[in-house]
């Protein structure tokens, strides 16, 4: 599995609409709100040989009240 780090900019007010929808559809292993440009973190878990954006797009993309995303890929754990 490989893990990345996805941040997501929610439109005003939709903050708890949107953590409560990625939450539910049991695609992420934690998730955080947070503060600066983004309001939340999620940490994924992509299946071995599924492509990344194709996963994600599919998975998490598509919640109503995103307004942007930033995924962060990881390589090696120290």
């Amino acid at each position: 599995m490989t893990c990345v780090f996805v941040q997501f900019r929610c439109q005003p007010g939709k903050t708890y609409e949107v953590a409560n929808a990625v939450w539910d559809r049991e695609v992420v292993s934690e998730m955080f709100s947070t503060s600066g440009e983004y309001d939340l973190i999620a940490k994924v878990y992509i299946p071995d040989g599924a492509d990344v954006g194709h996963y994600l797009s599919e998975k998490l993309f598509d919640i109503p009240g995103i307004v942007r995303t930033l995924t962060t890929m990881t390589f090696k754990a120290f």
